[in-house]
Order: structure tokens, then sequence, then C-alpha cells
């Protein structure tokens, strides 16, 4: 006989949900900042990549970022809030340094790509970190129609990560040929 392994979880106190949801709100606000930041930063990233590849991976996610602000704002309706971000400070940091990126590094050389690959991956683990906790807790709220949407945005990211690091291992070499 097969031992019945499903974890019944106990609900939570009142007190306990109240928190869990206050900070599952404010975390949502910061994190439709970083994707709002994002959909600005992007264009300007794609402009700046040197590799055919790379510029269309950053118009690409563009497009994905535009359909993730979107289902974030679902994720808001859930929990019965309007849409408004919070400055998120960290996204802001981020996209600083993709900025020195651009600005430290020659137009037109792959060695500029090398830089805004690493950029852009810590932006998606920054991005990763933050869809999972929200899908985290919005599962222990029992908020699944939210765990179903954060899930698919915290898949993309993840692509998103892999592609990087897929169109690095090529640019990479690339840019050590180059700067022979």
């Amino acid at each position: 006989m097969k031992k019945d392994t499903t974890k019944t979880r106990t609900p939570l106190p009142q007190k306990a949900t109240d928190e869990l949801t206050q900070l599952f709100k404010e975390h949502l606000k910061d994190v439709l900042s970083a994707e709002k930041q994002l959909v600005k930063a992007l264009p300007k990233l794609a402009k700046a990549a040197t590799s055919p590849e790379l510029k269309q991976a950053f118009t690409d996610h563009l497009e994905e970022t535009k359909g993730q602000v979107a289902r974030l704002e679902e994720v808001f309706g859930i929990v019965g809030i309007k849409p408004t971000s919070k400055l998120c400070k960290a996204m802001e940091g981020l996209l600083k340094e993709g900025n020195e990126a651009i600005e430290e590094t020659d137009n037109g050389t792959l060695l500029r790509d090398v830089a805004l690959i690493i950029a852009s991956q810590k932006v998606e683990h920054y991005e990763i970190s933050a869809y999972g906790s929200l899908r985290s807790l919005a599962n222990i709220l029992g908020l699944q129609d939210a765990v179903t949407l954060l899930q698919a945005t915290l898949d993309e990211e993840g692509n998103a990560d892999k592609l990087l690091t897929q169109l690095s291992d090529t640019i990479n070499i690339e840019a050590y040929e180059e700067a022979k």
C-alpha cells in the first residue's frame, strides 16, 4: 500500500494572513515598478547591442515584459487592489548598471554585448527571485489564480535567463577573438 504524502495545510491565523497579504501587496507594487522600468529600458538595450541575436532577444523580451505587466495587473485584481507601483530601487540600480555598461564600452563592439548580458542576467535573477517569492506567498494565501499567473511569468524569466546564457556562450568567445 502506497503512503499518502499529500500535505494538508493548516489554515493560517487571521493575523498571519493579514500580515502576509499586506506584504504580498507591497511586493506586487514593487515588482510592477520593476517591470515598468524594464519596459522603458529594453529599447535602449536593444539599440546598444551589437549582435543581431542579442538585439532580437531584447526586443522579444520587451514584448514579453509588456505581457508580464498585464499579468501582474490581473494579480492586483485577484487581491482586490488598484494596480499601482512603488518605486523599485533594486531595479533602478540594476538598470543604472546597464547604462554604465553602455557608457563604459565602445559602440559596435562585442565587449559591449558581454557587458549588456551580464547586466541583463542580474536583472533576470532579481526578477526570478521576486516572482518565486511572490508565487510562494500566493500559494500560502490560497490565491491559486495568482499562483498560476506568477508561475507563468517566473517561467518566462527563467527562459530569458537561459537564452542570455546561451548567447553569452557564443558572444564571449567572439568578443575574445575581437579583442585580440
